[in-house]
């Protein structure tokens, strides 16, 4: 389309009752994209639904093991909205899910204990006397537990004789004292970092302790497998249905916070939004059928929206495109979406795009890896199912590579391979065989003319004066639908502007044919100059406005002068850049025909040679296609940005998001 969809603001006011299921039908469709107005706020409904989905991702994720189901678990065009009954059954699955997390986290850290006791027996293991008996000393005080390793030598300095500090596997120590010297050991140790570890009193000796710990050790092993085994149960059981429910109910949260936002009284919602003029009639059919015509739909043109005509909103762009235009509307709107009401430039740019990488890029085995690339892209369903949006973009450039690579003659920088069809071609149509249908290198087989080359620069000055005018053009009738005549008629990138480029284009042509220039071609020149230094004037005159020279006489003619310089200086340089499409395809003749000339000398050299020479053929491509190819889409992209969007992209809109249910990565 070369317009943008008509957009119109709709309001709509629903029953409390309706609400969920019309703003489930919008969310499906994606078709409105709900005014600014609304606020957002968190409803007791909300945080209630918030945490019921926090439930169910906990959940998930415990009967998932890595979550790979909660990973995917994501709104589509498929999911339901729950109902009463998946409550009951969404807050069970949840209880007994959480109650085995429960026992599990309970036996794990019970496993954990024994582990670290069974370690911390292996120190006492040569001692075959029972932990009771330390207890029973008369003469012996005994503190066993952890210290800071630094504080040991300070500790033995403060005791002196008093008592035996014996430091044991790790941070640990016995320190043992006379009964009177208790006191001054339980001191010391208590000005320092030591932590008591109590010694069990209903256990033996450190042999019999540690036999009947790896015996709770087996009983524990075998009360998590039965864990497992109810776990493996559970979700089998109720994974499906977990899985459905989490999204259901993320569903759920999505439509209550969007209810949160509307403006409502205890039974009617009221809110508002855009909505192509396309789809508005079938819209208020299906809602209609939906609410049994409990709804009422009040429709505008974007020109009676109060907040438009202030200038405080802007109509939101949406665009509908062909599956080859579409893959391109990322280089438009990453540069920013046409205003409302304008000329959307997608499908110039898709064409305009293609050509140039073709011409750049020509390589009939190279535009053939392009190709499969972007259909590998475009028929995954897995990892390069992300970067489908760039297939259609790959699958078009790559074809145009391809018919540029057969014009002149290359196959993988091969330049003998379609020597044969060629000629065929080229005697047929000419009457004279030749090697190449297109001969970009001047080679000295032809002579080593260079006048093939300039007709080949020239065709690629003639895109570079096609586009800039396309552009004007746009930008001409863009004004006057916006009624800015002025801009229009008398700017340098309207209609006065475009008659100098092109008067200056058929100039330049005829003294390069060898014409001769009269009196009238300056004035065909000055004639559009005049008006764009004096067009402010003359309109003011025409709407009958005063003029005033806010600088000075001296002021306005500066400026003019300088106008002039940047009109001709910004013309000049936004042809010449198209020279760079021609630059670039003599680059790439020139590399591939390096990569040939070397492969073809070296394959005649034996094994070795015909090692090297596959070597650098493989190599060389390789270059050739990721290197090139992706500067050549640099280039591409900065003579749309530079030479054609700069011409009418004075200002941007805003991009049409309607809200969806879909998720969006």
């Amino acid at each position: 389309m070369l317009f943008p969809r008509r957009m119109r603001f709709i309001e709509l006011t629903v029953l409390k009752n309706d609400i969920d299921a019309v703003i489930e039908y919008l969310g499906r469709r994606a078709e409105i994209q709900f005014s600014h107005d609304a606020q957002s706020v968190t409803s007791q409904n909300v945080s209630a639904v918030r945490n019921l989905v926090e439930i169910l991702k906990n959940a998930l994720e415990y009967l998932d093991d890595g979550a790979s189901q909660y990973k995917c678990s994501q709104i589509n065009d498929e999911t339901d909205i729950p109902v009463m009954e998946e409550m009951y059954l969404a807050e069970n699955i949840c209880i007994a899910a959480e109650e085995l997390k429960e026992r599990e986290e309970d036996e794990a850290r019970e496993k954990k204990r024994i582990q670290e006791s069974i370690n911390e027996l292996k120190i006492f293991s040569d001692m075959n006397v029972p932990f009771c008996d330390f207890e029973n000393l008369s003469y012996l005080t005994l503190r066993f537990g952890c210290i800071d390793p630094n504080d040991i030598g300070k500790l033995r300095e403060s005791l002196g004789n008093r008592a035996a500090i014996i430091p044991l596997e790790g941070n640990r120590i016995l320190a043992a004292a006379s009964k009177k010297g208790r006191f001054a050991l339980d001191a010391q140790l208590g000005l320092l970092s030591f932590t008591p570890v109590k010694i069990p009193k209903a256990f033996g000796s450190p042999c019999e302790m540690t036999e009947a710990l790896r015996e709770q050790s087996v009983i524990n092993e075998k009360k998590l497998k039965e864990i497992k085994i109810e776990k493996e149960a559970l979700t089998k059981k109720y994974a499906a249905d977990i899985k459905k429910l989490f999204v259901s109910w993320k569903c759920a949260l999505v439509i209550e916070e969007i209810k949160a936002r509307f403006k409502a009284t205890e039974n009617i919602y009221n809110f508002s939004g855009w909505i192509p003029a396309d789809i508005l009639k079938r819209t208020v059919k299906d809602l209609c059928v939906i609410t049994e015509d409990r709804i009422a739909v009040c429709s505008y043109k974007p020109h009676e929206v109060p907040s438009v005509k202030s200038g405080k909103e802007k109509v939101p762009v949406a665009v509908k495109h062909s599956a080859f235009v579409k893959g391109f509307e990322g280089v438009v709107f990453s540069y920013g979406a046409p205003l409302y009401g304008t000329i959307d430039p997608t499908a110039l740019v898709a064409i305009f795009f293609t050509l140039m990488f073709g011409i750049m890029f020509g390589d009939m085995g190279q535009g053939l890896v392009l190709l499969i690339a972007g259909l590998m892209i475009k028929y995954s369903k897995k990892k390069l199912a992300r970067f489908k949006k760039f297939s259609a973009p790959l699958i078009s450039v790559s074809i145009a590579s391809m018919i540029m690579g057969f014009l002149s003659g290359s196959v993988f920088a091969n330049e003998t391979l379609l020597t044969a069809p060629s000629r065929a071609i080229t005697g047929l149509f000419t009457g004279e065989p030749r090697d190449r249908i297109l001969q970009i290198l001047p080679m000295a087989e032809h002579g080593g003319s260079i006048t093939k080359l300039l007709y080949f620069f020239a065709f690629t000055v003639a895109i570079g004066v096609v586009i800039n005018s396309l552009g004007l053009i746009i930008n001409i009738v863009n004004c006057i639908s916006f009624k800015k005549y002025e801009q229009a008629f008398f700017s340098k990138t309207g209609l006065a502007g475009l008659l100098m480029f092109w008067y200056a284009i058929f100039i330049a042509i005829k003294l390069i044919t060898g014409g001769t220039l009269y009196s009238f071609d300056i004035l065909g020149i000055c004639v559009p100059l005049f008006f764009i230094i004096f067009g402010h004037v003359i309109w003011r005159i025409f709407s009958e406005k005063k003029f005033y020279m806010e600088s000075g006489l001296f002021a306005f003619i500066m400026e003019g002068f300088v106008e002039i310089l940047d009109t001709v200086s910004s013309y000049i340089s936004n042809t010449a850049s198209f020279l760079r499409v021609g630059a670039f395809a003599l680059a790439h003749a020139v590399f591939s025909f390096i990569i040939f000339f070397f492969t073809d000398s070296l394959s005649g050299s034996g094994v070795t040679g015909a090692f090297s020479a596959a070597l650098i053929m493989l190599t060389g491509n390789a270059i050739i296609i990721v290197l090139e190819g992706l500067i050549v889409a640099i280039q591409v992209m900065r003579l749309q940005y530079y030479e054609f969007f700069n011409k009418f992209f004075v200002e941007t809109g805003v991009e049409f998001a309607p809200f969806r249910f879909q998720h969006k990565e």
